[in-house]
């Protein structure tokens, strides 16, 4: 137990492996979208169908992975392809001259995500004691999106000194592979966990062994999902209102910001009050968040807005998977991969819908992303997920 933040030691250490990771892939992600539309030439309606595919992308393997991981009790090697996978991928951003080539990688980057996502989660679980679980998530979490800060940062730097160019987001692309090289080399120094219990159940028995907490959960997170469309949409509704390609990586900083101070605060809050408390709490913040977002007409606004975005990222990333583990204490690995594999599959049509929508009054969205959350929040009340 490290003294100083009270978790598990190896908490600390995935933490620096995800903030390493996020310092790179978050300078890329925080200018993407306006690159993609404003420097490439892509429409919005191209931008939903390859960030919604992006989402797909990085949950399509989740499931698959999860129960791997669960029938073998490995969790490392899993982790360790999934961030070596990532890096290779960003290889190709560094030589992309299309907005085919560009949407291609966005897209594939992603599956070293989905590869990682449920047995480095698994393993977090493991390590982290019932009493502090939420906290030891919001912990990992919390440096994770400590490097989605810098990361904007750096970006906000290079563009300030090299201006908005072509040849500057080159740059700024082969800056990002450096810390994505350093993340997978820091892993690797990482000891193997001690090997779960195998389950020796087909991929098909996996999931009817699963808790029925988690199955009445994912229905209300799939119905949540469809209000979930691409954090891109919120960086294009800011760059509407007024500010530049430089001001909106700052806001993403903020967004950073405010997930960092938030989720180690909130994670303490669910191990006290209950995390299905938490929970609907999350989709309350949403549904508000996208009603401001529908009316929203000044800067100062969006600033707040991306503040609160963060509270709600911070309870989603981390307080869910908490969640999942208290509902699903046997089959986690494959619970976390089924939970991103049926969101992640809503979220394709969720930013199709709304990158179709955005060309009619980017308003709609936002009022349709409320309306959803609403009935999220009904039906996760009714269905009682945490009730065993």
């Amino acid at each position: 137990m490290n003294k100083k933040f009270s978790v598990h030691p190896d908490v600390l250490k995935l933490g620096l492996v995800s903030f390493l990771t996020d310092v790179s892939s978050e300078m890329i992600f925080s200018v993407f979208a306006v690159f993609f539309t404003t420097i490439a030439g892509a429409s919005s309606a191209l931008l939903g169908l390859v960030e919604g595919s992006a989402d797909f992308s990085a949950s399509s393997l989740d499931y698959v992975v999860g129960w791997l991981s669960d029938k073998t009790g490995k969790r490392k090697v899993f982790a360790l392809f999934g961030y070596g996978f990532s890096t290779v991928a960003k290889a190709i951003l560094l030589v992309a001259n299309s907005v085919i080539a560009l949407g291609f990688f966005r897209i594939i980057e992603r599956l070293g995500k989905s590869f990682r996502g449920p047995p480095r989660d698994a393993w977090l679980s493991a390590i982290a004691a019932q009493e502090i679980r939420g906290y030891s998530f919001g912990v990992h979490k919390s440096l994770d999106k400590a490097g989605a800060i810098l990361g904007p940062l750096i970006a906000y730097g290079l563009l300030s000194w090299h201006g908005e160019t072509a040849s500057s987001f080159r740059t700024l692309f082969w800056v990002a592979f450096v810390p994505a090289v350093l993340a997978v080399f820091v892993l690797g120094l990482i000891k193997d966990p001690p090997a779960a219990q195998p389950r020796h159940e087909n991929i098909f028995a996996a999931w009817k062994m699963l808790s029925s907490g988690f199955k009445r959960y994912l229905v209300a997170a799939g119905i949540f999902s469809l209000a979930y469309f691409s954090f891109g949409f919120l960086l294009l509704r800011a760059n509407n209102v007024g500010f530049s390609v430089r001001d909106i990586v700052l806001l993403y900083a903020l967004f950073n910001v405010s997930f960092v101070i938030a989720a180690p605060l909130i994670g303490k809050l669910g191990d006290t009050i209950g995390r299905n408390h938490i929970v609907v709490v999350s989709y309350l913040i949403y549904l508000v968040m996208s009603l401001g977002f529908a009316f929203t007409t000044t800067k100062w606004q969006i600033i707040f807005l991306f503040i609160i975005y963060g509270i709600f990222y911070s309870i989603d990333e981390a307080q869910s998977k908490a969640f999942i583990a208290d509902v699903e204490p046997e089959r986690r690995a494959t619970a976390i991969g089924a939970y991103n594999f049926v969101t992640g599959v809503i979220y394709l049509p969720a930013s199709l819908i709304a990158g179709a929508l955005w060309a009619v009054n980017p308003g709609i969205v936002f009022l349709l992303a409320a309306f959803l959350s609403l009935v999220a929040i009904s039906a996760f009340v009714f269905l009682r997920p945490a009730r065993q």
